[in-house]
């Protein structure tokens, strides 16, 4: 898998390069920016003054492009003094190049992660230190009359890049800064066979149709308003249910192994951050609130985790009261870039399932089963593969806390997995900065896989606050903090089911379960239709009715746009006999074989499905 891997990237990164050449070709003022490889793809930055591409320019380049790759020009590296190279870049008029290599030049490797030191023709590993180390030399590539600075790796010729497509252009300013030059980032995807380039083009069509924010919309689901502001999502009556159920499921999976609700403010005193060490981290990213009372300096709570520390530390605690656990759905707020906002994916204000376990080192181990047995059945429930990332630290200065206990947290983590037999991969470099984490990722219905629920470990909070019990011995002793979540942001997680759903809920999550169709106006009708709606009512059930004045097959398709799970047409022939046939949404059908139910059966069979939260029908 790895060498498939290497292999793949290797390809992007050439077509990268050959982008990059074919723009040069047909424009060749171009300012040439950085060009990596990103998930299923790559793109290259470029600065063509007043010439705008758009997807319109794409035919030209790729034909350009494919002149290249038929050539089959090798890649050849060489490299370069620091000095000889700002000459080049000087020389070829490109500016872009010639700042990132002044930077080398005077800062060394103290800048080379930030700078992409993929890109930058660095020795290999440079990128991972913050250890000082001078740069003298740099490499660069040479594809026929093209040349980039640059690390690599490239495949041997530019004939051995397999398939891809140009896909977009966006804005992007140059070095991620919005005080710099905007430039066109061009994006391209790329496969190692034209069957597998058609797959992922297939997935992006099914994508589309299961945007959520489309989807969001014609299910009357959630809304947005210039008047609220972006990234403030609005859920609906039909919204709130969805998002409700979900959370009162995962609230009851913690529940069941005595996880107790709390409440807290949702803003605070700036002094409970600094004391957390989030004010330091990440003290750019929260809103400031201004008090016409007091000199107090607030924010609103973008996290929760150390507001559940001030209930711990409330009461003296003795190892016999240990493990404490605290469970919080609540809301949280965090100043993201608006660039980045985009339907429920990235919002301002998230509602996180949040929960903080507070015990002794020697329950770590049954404390962590207890989530990943919560995290297994919440996923199984919805329908998604699930596989874990065991998230740690690298070797720079972003973390808090003694290396001796986080290699120890590390190996309690991995311990766990393993003990529980889940499928895992290792990465370093995406611990939270106070410990390492288990992050659940999951596959959709179309294949992609996204970060959700969290299991994190932390030693490092409990030394900041001071948290304490007394051991059996009269010695006071800090506990461990582990926090987790099973949705994560919940919508963040919507955004990924309505998704992985397009739409059609299981009975026991959607918003509406039943609706009624009547034939007919006649007061009989309307008179036999409320009774069957009140009496799924008073079984729980979400029933809707419509007795508008249309026809029976257009009621029903607008049952189906709706996706409700089970649709009862009512008319003379269903009040004279007494039973009904539903009509079942495809997705939940077992067995095509229509079969008639008495209004009682029916209602308690789908009010069971719904206690059970089945995704299929047993009818």
């Amino acid at each position: 898998m790895a060498d498939t891997q290497d292999k793949l990237y290797a390809m992007r990164h050439s077509l990268a390069h050959i982008m990059a050449t074919a723009i040069q070709d047909l424009w060749p003022d171009v300012k040439l920016g950085v060009g990596p490889v990103v998930e299923n793809g790559f793109y290259y930055d470029v600065d063509l003054g007043d010439i705008k591409l758009s997807e319109e320019d794409f035919p030209r380049i790729e034909a350009s492009m494919q002149a290249i790759i038929k050539t089959a020009q090798p890649f050849e590296r060489f490299t370069m003094p620091i000095a000889e190279a700002l000459e080049w870049a000087h020389k070829y008029g490109q500016p872009y190049k010639a700042e990132l290599l002044h930077d080398l030049q005077r800062e060394g490797t103290t800048v080379a992660k930030d700078l992409n030191a993929a890109m930058m023709g660095l020795p290999a590993g440079v990128g991972g230190t913050t250890a000082p180390q001078v740069i003298t030399e740099v490499s660069f590539y040479r594809n026929g009359d093209f040349t980039d600075l640059c690390r690599g790796p490239h495949v041997e010729s530019t004939n051995k890049v397999g398939a891809f497509k140009l896909m977009r252009v966006a804005g992007a300013y140059w070095r991620g800064k919005e005080t710099n030059p905007q430039m066109q980032r061009i994006y391209g995807v790329a496969f190692e066979t034209p069957k597998e380039l058609r797959q992922y083009l297939d997935m992006l069509e099914e994508a589309k149709k299961r945007d959520h924010r489309k989807l969001g919309q014609e299910l009357d689901l959630f809304i947005t308003s210039d008047m609220v502001g972006s990234g403030l999502p609005i859920f609906t009556p039909r919204g709130t249910v969805l998002r409700e159920e979900l959370a009162a499921f995962s609230n009851a999976l913690r529940e069941n192994y005595e996880f107790q609700k709390v409440w807290t403010p949702h803003m605070t005193k700036k002094d409970l951050y600094e004391a957390s060490g989030h004010w330091a981290k990440f003290g750019d990213e929260l809103f400031l609130v201004k008090s016409q009372e007091t000199s107090d300096e607030l924010v609103l709570k973008p996290m929760n985790c150390p507001h559940h520390t001030r209930i711990y530390a409330s009461q003296p605690r003795s190892y016999r009261d240990l493990p404490v656990r605290y469970l919080e759905t609540t809301t949280d707020y965090r100043d993201e870039k608006t660039g980045e906002l985009g339907g429920l994916s990235r919002v301002r204000a998230l509602t996180q399932d949040d929960s903080h376990v507070f015990c002794r080192q020697d329950q770590i181990e049954a404390e962590i089963d207890n989530l990943l047995n919560c995290a297994r059945e919440l996923y199984s429930t919805v329908g998604m593969d699930l596989r874990v990332r065991l998230s740690y630290r690298d070797n720079t200065d972003a973390y808090l806390g003694d290396m001796t206990l986080w290699e120890n947290a590390q190996k309690q983590l991995k311990a766990a997995v393993v003990a529980n037999e889940l499928q895992y991969f290792e990465q370093d470099g995406e611990a939270a900065f106070y410990g390492p984490k288990i992050d659940f990722m999951v596959t959709d219905a179309i294949g992609r896989e996204h970060q959700l629920a969290t299991v994190q470990l932390d030693f490092v909070q409990p030394e900041r606050f001071g948290l304490e019990y007394t051991a059996e011995d009269g010695s006071s002793q800090r506990p461990i903090m582990i926090h987790s979540a099973l949705l994560g942001s919940i919508e963040r997680f919507l955004s990924v089911y309505i998704e992985h759903t397009a739409g059609k809920f299981p009975v026991w999550c959607a918003p509406e379960q039943v609706r009624i169709v009547s034939v007919n106006q006649e007061e009989e009708t309307l008179a036999f239709v409320n009774v069957l709606r009140q009496k799924g009512r008073e079984l729980g059930l979400r029933i809707e009715t419509d007795n508008t004045n249309e026809s029976v097959g257009k009621k029903i398709r607008a049952a189906e746009l709706w996706k409700v799970p089970y649709v009862i047409v009512a008319g003379d022939k269903e009040i004279a006999g007494g039973e009904l046939v539903p009509r079942i949404r495809k997705d939940l059908v077992v067995s095509e074989i229509a079969k008639s139910y008495t209004a009682d059966e029916f209602l308690r069979t789908v009010a069971n499905e719904a206690k059970t939260r089945v995704n299929k029908s047993s009818m």
